[in-house]
């Protein structure tokens, strides 16, 4: 009898130790997460980034570009050297369409920086994954393998919805998304297809949710290294410098100065987002459209010929001295 009450009272023991070292787990995640919050590398307050200024004579040339656009749309430009700025609607949500994927991105970069998932392991494709569409993955035979990086790649550059959605899923779906977003002081940016509890936000805005301002500084804070970690915002850098959409914001800066962008488009949306490594500085700017009238999927949809030309517009703005514009019939590309 002794015998098992010792054994009992061991097991008892054993069983406190174990809920104590839970509680200090937990405490400790809560710690982390506060300090996250409190860290200015992380929850930083998106509306009034340091050193922000209103460039007024700018303004004046974006609000000219949006006058006659049948639509509504919002802009966000920032020179990050000088901090020299212009928002209109910057904090109105707009439908990101494959924008959404930078986002998707961030948060499953932290699952290769945890080591949840190796970048550079291969992945099984199966039919059941394929979203219809013109897409590259979804042509992959059942049981093909592809190599992990190639998926992120496929997700970024050809904004192929097959590997996005199986990057959503793999990166811990729309809530741990979302969370992360959150965590990191962008309130208004949201993954809303396929993640419980966003189906009206779904109906409104589709895939996701953004305003220009939030998306913009997605960007700088990849550029800037604070994504994730300092190797995996590099990473992920390069990765939105290899972009196959070039016709419309990348059409209308040279060729030879880098710039990392995504685009999105949907029937009544045109968006895109674009940080320029410029001779005069880096300058980011994303511009969103909703309510189009033109829904057209042509060169000249207005959507498209507005992002050209407030692309062409900053380009000149902020690097006046430049000599370069497209070359004559490059629409043809």
């Amino acid at each position: 009898m002794k015998m098992l009450s010792m054994q009992a009272t061991i097991k008892t023991h054993s069983h406190a130790e174990k809920s104590m070292k839970s509680m200090m787990q937990n405490l400790l995640a809560a710690i982390l997460l506060l300090s996250c919050w409190r860290n200015p590398s992380f929850a930083q307050t998106h509306k009034n980034p340091a050193g922000e200024k209103s460039d007024t004579k700018l303004a004046q040339k974006l609000h000219a570009a949006l006058k006659d656009f049948r639509g509504d749309a919002g802009v966000y430009v920032r020179h990050l050297p000088s901090g020299r700025s212009v928002a209109i609607r910057a904090d109105e949500l707009f439908p990101p369409a494959s924008m959404i994927k930078v986002p998707i991105m961030l948060a499953l970069f932290e699952k290769f920086n945890a080591g949840e998932w190796d970048y550079h392991s291969d992945l099984v494709y199966l039919d059941s994954l394929l979203y219809e569409g013109e897409d590259l993955l979804g042509s992959f035979k059942n049981g093909e393998k592809i190599a992990f990086s190639k998926v992120v790649m496929l997700m970024i550059t050809t904004s192929d919805n097959t590997a996005s959605l199986w990057c959503q899923s793999l990166a811990g779906k729309g809530m741990t998304i979302n969370n992360w977003l959150e965590a990191r002081g962008f309130h208004q940016t949201r993954v809303n297809s396929r993640t419980e509890g966003r189906e009206e936000a779904r109906k409104e805005f589709g895939w996701g949710q953004t305003t220009p301002r939030e998306m913009a500084e997605l960007l700088v804070m990849i550029r800037e290294r604070r994504a994730v970690s300092p190797a995996a915002s590099d990473e992920m850098y390069r990765a939105l410098t290899r972009i196959y959409w070039n016709n419309e914001a990348l059409s209308q800066i040279p060729p030879h100065v880098q710039a990392a962008s995504k685009q999105g488009a949907v029937n009544r949306s045109r968006s895109e987002v674009v940080l320029v490594n410029a001779p005069s500085g880096d300058y980011v700017f994303c511009l969103i459209t909703k309510n189009q009238q033109d829904e057209s999927w042509e060169y000249n949809n207005e959507g498209y010929a507005l992002t050209r030309k407030v692309s062409r517009l900053l380009w000149q703005h902020f690097d006046p001295k430049s000599q370069w514009e497209p070359a004559e019939g490059f629409e043809k590309w």
